[in-house]
């Protein structure tokens, strides 16, 4: 079981919904029709925010959240 850095992954996951909800979401239900949604830089943005997702806190030691044990 891994021991999650909820800070980390709180800012990871708030980054990953706020890409998606402006880049694909709002262009989908605006009434204009020339703006389209931008999947391929929410993609991008998605994969380097996704690094929070498997990061450790800075106050955390190797330790304190086991890492290295399987």
């Amino acid at each position: 079981m891994r021991n999650y850095s909820w800070k980390t992954t709180a800012s990871s996951v708030v980054a990953i919904l706020t890409t998606w909800l402006t880049l694909v979401v709002t262009p989908l239900l605006d009434s204009d029709e020339s703006t389209k949604p931008r999947f391929d830089e929410a993609i991008s943005i998605t994969v380097a925010a996704s690094v929070g997702l498997f990061s450790r806190d800075d106050d955390k030691t190797s330790e304190q959240v086991k890492a290295g044990i399987n």
